[in-house]
């Protein structure tokens, strides 16, 4: 987005748009069409097949900064798998079940066990992409499903890393948990080695610094969906430079339990998705783009579905304003000319062209978000809830049939009660739900960045902790806890030492010194002991709240949830911290210009939410100006607020569903160059001084009509236009 500057220089002015701040992008495994040229700052050319250098010489050509993406687990590597790159067959490097099933991607795309040799073979094939002139390398999904392990090659890897005989992961809890960490492992380990050497490569042979990013679900979603992945362990690999926060509908709508109802929660799951990966660079240099999908890997589901989950997800993302970057679209070829259900369900049809325009319009405006005037509606404590990579670690309940964990297919229909419960993820949905329902800013909060960093805590005056789905990887972690806690911090403990995984080989069940859970240390830490009946406690300068409870019974009824909600309120009362919880039905974020806003249901009211004022609103095809917006239960908006720097008298884009790349005012008006994906209508919103008494739109050589319509009160201009493949589309507006 381009924004007219204050100053005047003479009486015209220009802005253009340039790409190399990379604030938007999207990844493509397609050649380039004119079609899906959505005139981002930068392509992820997906996939290192033979065409992969073509590919990255006709983006180039369009003038994008061009990256790579290839998964790092799986993907079209039948070259390797074949022996044709080493002389030796690798398909005993797929990830396989208990069943000696093969897990994979599709037909002979088995997710890998990631092999030395196997990395030695992406490193190959990415330095072809890196002759091309890559700036960057994308690695997905470092995924190890949990019902892998089973394969010879994984169990190679166990002998190395545990110096003992592989034992089945479906034995006990101990085999499953150490068969997890060995997972995290392992991808940490070629992450590493990947990004290292292709370093040096760049630097040695060409003299240009390559920067690494990994696109990976959320812990959230990676622990609920039963994959493990490094996740935070990528922190303390000094070769990345940041990652993708791949969250979308397909992640968030998998449905989770509230008051003891099962269903699809996007808007709140995708709040603390996104919260979790905002975390992920907290404290650090590196970068995090978010990610949204106007459609999903789930082709079943109509437009209008489509549209009203993917609107959630960007506002989602957009309530947390530690993040301003973003990947607007994976495959845009599948969403600009793919197909999908009529509402009638009786035919397929393409995406309608309201849906097209609003979605362009969206992803230009998401490239103007870095704003440095933030304002929170309502009181914005923010209350942490501990989360830690060892949840991946402890998906499988062990039981005596054992069978295989299907895959999540998107709805959850090849699921048994068992597999169903542990899919619903609730020990955590559990202490989230009940206070986000709330109108409260949850926060997930790494327990192992605590060791990381120093005061890592610092920014949280209340946490909420439970060992019954996580455990503390270092019994260090319980002295940062505690020290923070003395020093005025609340912390709330839900649990009652029934996870089996208490009794995994651990630092706190081994040793000289032996506790029955990691509790019984933490505890033990803050001078409180073990058996201390539930209850508010004062440690220090702070507060100890203990519910004997198990989490996941907190999603289950409202009268539990009600139960957590009284803990935390009631310690933070004993507290001497001057903590304020308002409880609303609704978030709200002003973002500079832009006002962003959703309203949940299942909260303590119904009732809507009005906002008065001058606005555009952004999800309008039609870019309406509006005096109020009043959003009911389970809508959300983005408007522009055409109050915001009222000193600002010029012309001034609102926004485009085009890349404007030139806005020139003149003695009597202004001209504007766009460009984007022909086929699709464009609009525009601009503030206009005067009344617009000649308008003109060129094309090439070609001068064509243009629609408009003139706003007197607002004082702005729509405009309704098109692109040509290859071609800028230029506006002059008179006055």
């Amino acid at each position: 987005m381009i924004f007219i500057p204050d100053f005047w220089r003479g009486d015209d002015f220009m802005v253009t748009k340039e790409r190399n701040e990379e604030k938007t992008g999207f990844q493509e495994s397609g050649p380039y069409r004119a079609t899906y040229d959505l005139q981002t700052d930068f392509v992820m050319v997906y996939g290192i097949d033979q065409s992969m250098p073509q590919r990255i010489r006709d983006w180039k050509e369009k003038g994008y900064i061009v990256h790579l993406m290839t998964g790092v687990s799986w993907g079209d590597y039948q070259t390797y798998l074949n022996g044709k790159f080493d002389g030796q067959l690798h398909w005993d490097e797929g990830q396989r079940n208990k069943d000696n099933n093969d897990i994979s991607h599709g037909k002979d795309v088995p997710y890998m066990v990631p092999s030395i040799s196997f990395s030695k073979f992406l490193v190959e094939r990415v330095k072809v992409a890196i002759d091309e002139g890559v700036e960057a390398v994308h690695l997905e999904e470092p995924e190890f499903w949990v019902e892998g392990g089973y394969s010879e090659a994984f169990k190679r890897e166990w002998r190395i890393y545990f110096k003992e005989p592989w034992t089945a992961p479906h034995e006990s809890e101990d085999a499953q948990y150490r068969a997890s960490k060995l997972k995290a492992y392992l991808y940490t380990r070629t992450l590493d080695r990947l990004c290292g050497e292709l370093k040096e490569y760049g630097l040695s042979k060409y003299n240009r610094f390559l920067r690494f990013y990994v696109p990976t679900h959320s812990l959230i979603n990676y622990t609920q969906w039963q994959i493990i992945s490094p996740e935070s362990k990528l922190i303390d690999l000094p070769a990345i430079d940041g990652y993708i926060a791949q969250i979308w509908t397909g992640t968030s709508r998998t449905p989770n339990v509230y008051e003891g109802v099962r269903k699809e929660r996007t808007f709140e799951t995708a709040f603390l998705e996104y919260g979790m990966m905002q975390e992920l660079v907290s404290g650090t240099d590196r970068r995090m783009w978010f990610l949204h999908d106007p459609i999903e890997d789930n082709p079943r589901h109509t437009w209008s579905d489509y549209k009203e989950n993917y609107f959630k997800t960007v506002v989602a993302s957009l309530l947390h304003q530690g993040i301003s970057d973003y990947e607007v679209s994976p495959w845009p070829r599948r969403i600009f000319e793919g197909k999908h259900p009529s509402e009638d369900g009786v035919s397929l049809e393409g995406i309608p062209s309201d849906y097209a325009t609003t979605l362009l319009t969206v992803m230009h405006t998401l490239g103007n978000m870095k704003q440095d005037d933030i304002q929170i509606h309502g009181n914005s404590e923010n209350i942490g809830i501990l989360v830690a990579d060892s949840m991946m670690y402890q998906r499988k309940l062990i039981d005596s049939s054992s069978e295989a964990i299907p895959h999540y297919d998107g709805t959850g229909n090849a699921m048994n009660a068992t597999h169903q419960e542990l899919l619903d993820f609730s020990p955590f949905y559990g202490l989230a739900l009940p206070l986000l329902k709330r109108g409260l800013w949850v926060r997930p909060v790494q327990l192992d960045n605590v060791r990381r960093f120093s005061n890592y805590l610092n920014q949280y005056r209340a946490l909420i902790l439970s060992y019954e789905f996580l455990k503390p990887e270092y019994p260090d972690i319980h002295n940062a806890l505690a020290q923070w806690v003395k020093e005025g911090g609340v912390l709330i403990y839900i649990g009652d030492d029934s996870d089996p995984y208490h009794n995994v080989r651990e630092w706190w069940n081994t040793g000289n010194r032996k506790y029955h859970s990691p509790r019984d240390h933490l505890f033990e830490n803050l001078g409180i002991s073990p058996e201390t009946e539930q209850g508010i406690y004062k440690v220090g300068a702070g507060v100890l709240g203990f519910l004997s409870l198990s989490p996941d019974k907190c999603a289950k009824s409202k009268e539990n949830g009600d139960l957590l909600r009284a803990m935390v309120s009631k310690s933070i009362e004993c507290s001497s911290k001057d903590i304020l919880l308002e409880e609303k039905n609704h978030f709200m974020i002003k973002r500079g210009p832009y006002t962003i806003a959703a309203v949940m249901d299942e909260s303590i009211n119904d009732r809507p939410l009005e906002i008065k004022g001058a606005y555009v609103n952004l999800f309008d095809p039609k870019l309406r100006v509006v005096d109020e917006m009043t959003l009911k239960v389970n809508e959300n908006v983005l408007l522009y607020d055409l109050t915001f720097n009222p000193s600002n008298k010029g012309v001034r884009l609102i926004a485009a569903s085009s890349r404007v790349e030139e806005l020139k005012q003149i003695n009597n008006g202004f001209e504007m160059t766009a460009k984007g994906p022909e086929k699709l209508f464009a609009v525009a919103r601009l503030t206009c001084p005067e009344e617009p008494s000649a308008i003109e739109m060129v094309i090439g050589n070609d001068i064509l009509p243009i629609e408009f319509e003139w706003d007197q009160k607002s004082k702005t201009i729509f405009l309704k236009y098109f692109h040509r493949s290859g071609q800028e589309t230029k506006i002059s507006v008179m006055w």
